[in-house]
């Protein structure tokens, strides 16, 4: 794409002249306009936004100076090439001041100019180049954040988030997570008529303006997944705030699909106290989800039925999934569940908690040990159908039997626990920047999504040392090998591997390898 330049110059022979003659083409440019002066050229130049600027200095009205002063003020990015007959100082000396890029002296030859054209064309596509790579990285960042939130809001409503992190992560995101209250509400949208012909694109359409509904309010936190379900974390000071903010939005949003060929369905949690509830307001969403928006539900808090919840073992779950093996499913079947089989059969509610609870403790336990939870546990993608399949103790036996098995293959393929794959890119990271005189824990701890003090703990326990401990090893192997390899001096070595005190780097090595970095070469 060829580069814009505009021209401006009183006298119209000249004028003429430079137009005609010179081969823009050639150059990489584009002639897109002229003016007779300064003043006529301004909204031109607003209009046309050429990136190049060529102004004679001495003309009526406004002058090349004035003129130029202007645009670096408004359009800084321009070009400024300045002619002049005036082989004066103080002129050449205020249009560098103004930071024009070239000042030439009349009678300025089609050579001459063409000449600067073609240098000044690597400049523009140097700075084209460089920001397209901005551009690109910008966006690879944006990417990037809005991973970072989606997996931060998808851990806090499988429960895999301690609080503190939770809060801290948030912090780090621009997500203003701290309130005294929590609810979460799951949307479904789908085809009215299942035998119409779905249109992807629409359906995009359809549910990007329903997240544009609900984005509106700062106090909710939308969660896409890949099933097409939205999760909405709302927040506030009060469970009246939250409970009309849900009603109100789930209203507005179902006059907006009642407008589709599609039917939504709103499943809601009740509201919590605590960011470690929010997992619990999640599974009532979830449970609540089983009819369309408008019809009849079962009441969470029904007196029987929450007997009934509070007789369930939830951590069982949790220690079969460490600790258990496939062989004994049965046994912890029986003594966890089955007992209470024909209450959840009679009541879709405690049926649907039963099976919800297994499948996020399992979620919680794939995430934890870095794994997919979508490849891992594929039931997740189709939770409500399969809730809604499950009609006998059997059916709700071999369902919960498929998804403990995968979680239990999945976790003994991770030989070295939970934290394998998390250490080895932070070993990775440390390998690459211990180079970095400026290289600290928080910045490996932010590269390994904890926060620092649970990554300090972390790593000293899979690895037997602490973060100092490792990079120091790590700058020291090097050291050696560079003393042994290279003729460099020892503080060129101590800049190579991270110190930028040489002194320091010296009594490092000293007391690592009892020698001294010129004793440790004098003995090779």
């Amino acid at each position: 794409m060829p580069y814009k330049v505009f021209f401006v110059e009183d006298e119209i022979i000249t004028r003429e002249g430079i137009r005609e003659n010179i081969d823009w083409q050639a150059s990489g440019f584009e002639f897109c306009g002229e003016a007779a002066d300064g003043e006529m050229a301004l909204p031109l130049l607003k209009t046309i936004q050429p990136d190049v600027l060529i102004t004679d200095i001495k003309m009526p009205f406004m002058d090349g100076l004035q003129l130029s002063k202007i645009v670096r003020e408004r359009m800084p990015w321009m070009k400024i090439i300045i002619l002049s007959g005036h082989d004066e100082f103080e002129y050449a000396q205020e249009a560098i001041n103004l930071g024009v890029t070239d000042y030439l002296l009349k009678p300025v030859t089609v050579r001459k100019l063409q000449s600067v054209l073609q240098k000044l064309t690597l400049q523009l596509d140097q700075e084209r180049k460089e920001q397209n790579n901005l551009k690109k990285l910008q966006e690879q960042v944006e990417e990037n954040q809005a991973m970072l939130r989606e997996r931060l809001l998808f851990k806090l409503v499988v429960g895999a988030i301690p609080p503190l992190e939770a809060i801290e992560k948030a912090q780090a995101l621009g997500i203003d997570l701290i309130a005294r209250y929590y609810l979460v509400v799951i949307l479904k949208i789908e085809l009215l008529d299942r035998t119409e012909q779905y249109d992807y694109a629409e359906y995009q359409g359809v549910q990007s303006d329903v997240m544009c509904l609900a984005e509106r309010n700062p106090d909710i936190f939308v969660l896409k997944r890949d099933w097409g379900d939205l999760i909405l974390v709302m927040k506030g000071n009060t469970p009246e705030y939250i409970e009309e903010e849900r009603d109100v939005l789930s209203e507005e949003i179902g006059q907006l699909v009642a407008k589709t060929r599609y039917q939504l369905t709103v499943g809601a949690g009740t509201s919590k106290n605590r960011i470690a509830d929010i997992n619990q307001s999640f599974v009532e969403a979830l449970v609540n989800m089983q009819s369309p928006l408008g019809a009849n539900r079962p009441e969470i808090n029904h007196a029987v039925e929450r007997a009934e919840l509070l007789k369930m073992d939830k951590s069982a779950v949790e220690n079969y999934l460490r600790y258990g093996v496939k062989d004994e499913f049965d046994e912890f079947f029986n003594a966890y569940i089955r007992p209470l089989g024909e209450t959840a059969l009679k009541s879709n509610l405690i049926k649907n908690y039963i099976f919800v609870d297994v499948v996020l403790a399992t979620a919680k336990l794939v995430n934890d040990l870095g794994g997919d939870v979508d490849k891992v546990i594929p039931e997740l993608n189709s939770i409500e159908v399969t809730m809604s399949n499950i009609k006998t103790i059997d059916q709700l036996q071999e369902q919960a039997r498929k998804i403990l098995s995968n979680a239990l293959a999945y976790r003994d393929s991770q030989p070295n626990g939970q934290y394998k794959n998390l250490i080895h890119q932070s070993k990775e990271y440390i390998d690459n920047h211990y180079a970095n005189a400026e290289l600290s824990l928080n910045e490996v701890a932010a590269q390994a999504n904890l926060s620092a003090s649970h990554f300090s703990v972390v790593f000293s326990q899979e690895t037997g040392q602490t973060f100092k401990e490792y990079l120091t090893e790590i700058r020291i192997k090097k050291a050696k090998e560079l003393l042994r390899m290279t003729s460099l001096r020892s503080t060129d070595i101590a800049y190579q591997v991270g110190y930028n005190d040489p002194h320091y780097f010296s009594s490092v090595f000293k007391k690592n390898t009892g020698l001294s970095p010129m004793e440790f070469r004098s003995q090779i």
